[in-house]
């Protein structure tokens, strides 16, 4: 559908799909990335060295139909630097959002409880 831009309307999907919950819930994930930042760069430099190898020993491709054509060091696409910056940080608002969610019902259970009796 999107053709050379494919890989990336997914990025801007999950970055939307989760992006919202950084106000709805005032989670200050992105007001103070610290943890954040921490959080990718444990994480996506291993990933990296691992796309690296995959596509240097020919595991692992990308469709140059389906992306931009930017590569980055190691040929990795653009597209993949991005998705290791964006998938986690949507896996981090999510949890966030979540647990600020379940406070909130948990909130407004108890408060329902004591309207009731």
């Amino acid at each position: 559908m999107f053709g050379q831009w494919s890989y990336l309307a997914m990025i801007v999907f999950v970055a939307v799909g989760s992006g919202w919950l950084e106000w709805a819930f005032k989670l200050r994930v992105l007001r103070k990335p610290t943890r954040a930042i921490l959080t990718i760069l444990t994480v996506s430099p291993w990933f990296l060295i691992w796309d690296a190898y995959a596509i240097a020993q020919g595991h692992w491709f990308f469709d140059r139909n389906l992306i931009t054509g930017i590569y980055g060091p190691m040929d990795i696409p653009l597209e993949e630097y991005l998705f290791f910056i964006v998938v986690p940080l949507a896996a981090i608002l999510t949890l966030e959002g979540s647990t600020a969610a379940l406070k909130l019902l948990k909130n407004f259970h108890l408060t329902r409880e004591r309207v009731l009796k």
